[in-house]
């Protein structure tokens, strides 16, 4: 006995037909009649309901049922197939223009090409032809001619316009078409390299971790395959390759910081590049705080332990600026002119955050007190000279250098003059 036929798929498993136009192009001249096709799940003619497909114009319901039809009507055409979505849509642009600049109906994704094409009334011959991108010339035929981008670039989105001369009968004077918006739509997003976590890392060698590249592409191109290469600092650690994970080992733990990875189509048409890999933060499965017993790299994750980097550390904004005033002591306290310092936390009470590295910051900001009232003293006996040259007699045979007529104090931040 034969085995049963397979049921016909649920409407939950359906996915929306696909809706293509023929030719390709979005913009047409009045009178002129494309045609649209529905692909999709078609049920079998001999069931209760043979109507297999639905058209759409706008709101309005066709009344072809046929696989495919034609129009010349401008307007937004869907499909649907029985118990499945409604396609995405196709819109359809009928111009009365000399000129008009078609696009293809089908979104473009990075790295595919995009084509334009300028075409004259009923296909005449359109001389000295120019093609815009947001108002700039891009591009200049002696006579009728597509204009491609190879690789297409998020960056070659925008508004596009041509222009020429067609002759009707004689040449006539330069012709514009109307401005098309092309969006060229993003393939994948820029990967994310991350520290995967042991439940997660799959053949890992022992003692060592492992990065994943993480990327995802649009719903449109889900298929499409990538490979991966990953980097420590600019040197190639291992080149493309199908696969998203790479161990780390044990040697190279403590430089964790330092890796990154790049993702690209097998053609290398599209390529992204990672920011440098994100460490787990408290609380994470990879945090070494948050684990009874540390794993071999958990030192190298450690703050105190984080290798030299030539990145630049992140800027604590919690500290506020300190600023050269009058009565400012060398320690970098600043006291109010009555004398007595303003009450401050009880005396039991812990160090905060913006203390300890206030502390920390003390020696820099008294040698940079120092410098900046030591500079301020050069620069009053600059001054001074210049609006008095016979004032100042003893500094032109004089071998000592300009510092040593200021008398420096440990205590005082503030330099006086040596009166001679």
């Amino acid at each position: 006995m034969p085995p049963p036929l397979a049921p016909p798929p649920t409407p939950a498993t359906l996915e929306k037909p696909i809706l293509s136009l023929h030719p390709p192009w979005t913009t047409i001249f009045k009178g002129e009649r494309v045609t649209l096709k529905c692909d999709g799940y078609h049920p079998l003619l001999l069931e209760l309901w043979p109507i297999s497909t639905l058209w759409y114009l706008g709101h309005l319901l066709l009344p072809s049922h046929k696989k495919s039809i034609e129009v010349q009507t401008p307007g937004v055409y869907r499909c649907q197939t029985r118990g499945a979505p409604v396609s995405d849509p196709i819109h359809l642009s009928v111009s009365n223009d000399w000129l008009i600049l078609q696009v293809p109906y089908a979104p473009v994704f990075e790295g595919e090409p995009l084509v334009l094409r300028c075409r004259g009334w009923y296909d005449k011959v359109v001389y000295k032809l120019h093609y815009y991108h947001d108002g700039q010339a891009v591009r200049y035929f002696h006579s009728s001619a597509n204009y491609t981008v190879l690789q297409a670039r998020a960056s070659d989105s925008g508004r596009y316009q041509c222009s020429g001369t067609m002759r009707i009968p004689v040449e006539s004077a330069p012709l514009f078409s109307a401005k098309v918006a092309v969006t060229v739509q993003e393939l994948f997003r820029a990967p994310v390299l991350r520290v995967m976590g042991p439940r997660e890392a799959r053949g890992a060698a022992l003692g060592g971790v492992v990065l994943r590249c993480d990327t995802r592409l649009h719903p449109q191109k889900r298929d499409t395959p990538l490979q991966f290469a990953f980097y420590k600092y600019s040197r190639a650690v291992r080149r493309f390759d199908w696969g998203a994970e790479y161990t780390v080992p044990e040697p190279e733990v403590e430089e964790l910081e330092s890796y990154w990875c790049e993702a690209a189509t097998a053609t290398r048409s599209v390529r992204k590049r990672s920011p440098w890999v994100q460490l787990p933060g408290p609380g994470s499965p990879l945090d070494p705080a948050s684990t009874t017993a540390p794993a071999p790299w958990a030192a190298a994750l450690a703050p105190g332990n984080r290798p030299l980097s030539f990145r630049k550390p992140p800027v604590s904004r919690s500290v506020p600026s300190v600023t050269s005033v009058p009565n400012t002591t060398s320690t970098g306290l600043q006291f109010p002119a009555s004398g007595a310092p303003t009450a401050g936390p009880p005396a039991c009470a812990p160090p905060t955050p913006l203390e300890q590295s206030a502390g920390a910051l003390k020696p820099d900001v008294d040698l940079l007190l120092r410098e900046m009232q030591l500079l301020k003293g050069l620069l009053s006996r600059v001054v001074l000279e210049l609006k008095e040259p016979q004032a100042l007699p003893e500094l032109r045979g004089t071998p000592e250098t300009p510092t040593s007529h200021f008398a420096v104090s440990p205590g005082t931040p503030e330099t006086t003059p040596v009166e001679s």
